[in-house]
């Protein structure tokens, strides 16, 4: 989104902290219906038979979509704005989520699966929120913007936490209305209510030039494989924890309580990504890209080793989501200082893309490096490990946005 936020007054700026709100409440819509098969995964599983194959394709399937449809979505918000952007990606998938219903009840994998690619249109609404927000911040707190803003994925929380208990509680197609509904009447209150900042002007330029001069910027691929790690890891558990717990833990952990755990993930995610964006403004992004990156390899050391169920398990996922949420925010942080400013958008799109790559990838790894005789995922999880420890040895070398 193309910003001239140096030269706008204060005033002028007035009432962006409700807008950035605003806009983190429509993406937590976006992020719920987006996330809304993982839950009920055993149901589909048990309900349609699916193999350990299919069930990863499922699940994957809505994250592909959702992350390559950023670099489109990215670089329309550019030229149309955040507002029509918000609303039209909110209608626009609203019925994927009632074609998923439909497939769940007449038991169609196929109808599932088109449904599920259809539903990855929601995950699109993050490449909207962050140079929306960034236009309503000046630069030195474009930070903290996008850190409030990147918390609307607690959506992924909501949906892993009150989509199961909705299903069992109301049934499993009145809740797939629900959200439809949520999605809705998000669009009516974004349509009515949101308002693009006064810093932001139209950028006229094509869209695939557009694209191309974002990946022709050192900056977009160097960024893209460092949210690739974080936000693709956070996506890769939030998608198939529930999955894991059920499968290596199953005399402990039950779907509902796999489903509450996958809520507290997301949640400490979501608190640490504002955290993660105020400390790169005043530290620097590239510091705290770096612990980041150095606690998710040192967690998914742990992970891979496979503890016992317990304290020990569940203090790992909190750290390893917490410290994903400080690299999300300190990523985003580092990209508005260090791209021009009519390529925010379209640059912010490709990273966008890249993360939600980094989330799709992972479940088809899991399900096959899967161990049945073992019943171990330990493959795809030093897996791992090996990326964040590259990924922090591409930090090392790169050069603070504010050097």
């Amino acid at each position: 989104m193309t910003t001239t936020a140096e030269t706008t007054t204060p005033s002028q700026l007035k009432g962006q902290f409700g807008q950035v709100l605003l806009a983190t409440l429509a993406s937590t819509i976006g992020f719920w219906a987006w996330m809304s098969i993982a839950p009920l995964q055993k149901t589909y599983a048990t309900e349609l038979g699916l193999s350990e194959g299919q069930i990863s394709l499922m699940l994957a399937t809505p994250v592909l979509v959702g992350a390559l449809g950023r670099v489109v979505v990215g670089a329309l918000t550019d030229r149309f704005g955040g507002r029509k952007m918000f609303a039209l990606v909110l209608l626009g998938s609203a019925p994927a989520v009632l074609l998923v219903a439909l497939a769940g009840v007449i038991k169609s994998f196929p109808l599932l699966i088109g449904a599920g690619f259809y539903l990855g249109v929601a995950g699109t609404i993050f490449a909207v929120g962050i140079p929306f927000s960034s236009a309503w911040y000046e630069p030195s707190r474009r930070g903290f913007a996008n850190g409030v803003f990147g918390m609307g994925m607690v959506g992924t929380a909501v949906s892993a936490f009150f989509t199961p208990r909705l299903a069992l509680a109301i049934g499993f197609f009145p809740t797939h209305l629900l959200i439809a509904a949520a999605m809705v009447g998000m669009a009516a209150l974004v349509w009515f209510f949101l308002r693009d900042s006064p810093a932001w002007t139209p950028s006229h330029q094509p869209l695939v030039p557009k694209v191309m001069g974002a990946l022709k910027l050192a900056v977009t691929w160097q960024m893209s494989f460092l949210y690739a790690i974080v936000f693709g890891g956070f996506v890769a558990f939030s998608t198939y924890l529930p999955k894991y717990l059920t499968t290596v833990y199953p005399a402990e952990v039950d779907p509902v309580g796999a489903g509450t755990r996958t809520a507290v993930f997301a949640v400490a995610a979501v608190i640490a990504r504002p955290i993660g964006g105020i400390l790169a403004d005043r530290f620097g992004p590239k510091v705290v890209a770096l612990v980041s990156l150095a606690g998710v390899s040192i967690l998914a050391y742990v992970v891979g080793s496979q503890p016992p169920e317990g304290i020990v398990t569940g203090a790992t996922f909190l750290a390893m989501a917490a410290f994903m949420g400080l690299g999300m925010g300190a990523v985003f942080a580092w990209i508005g200082p260090s791209t021009p400013k009519d390529k925010v958008g379209a640059v912010s799109g490709v990273v966008a893309a890249a993360g939600g790559l980094g989330g799709y990838f992972p479940p088809l790894v899991m399900g096959a490096t899967y161990h049945a005789d073992t019943n171990s995922y330990s493959l795809g999880l030093w897996l791992l490990l090996i990326a964040a420890t590259l990924a922090l040895v591409l930090g090392g070398m790169l050069r603070d946005a504010r050097a």
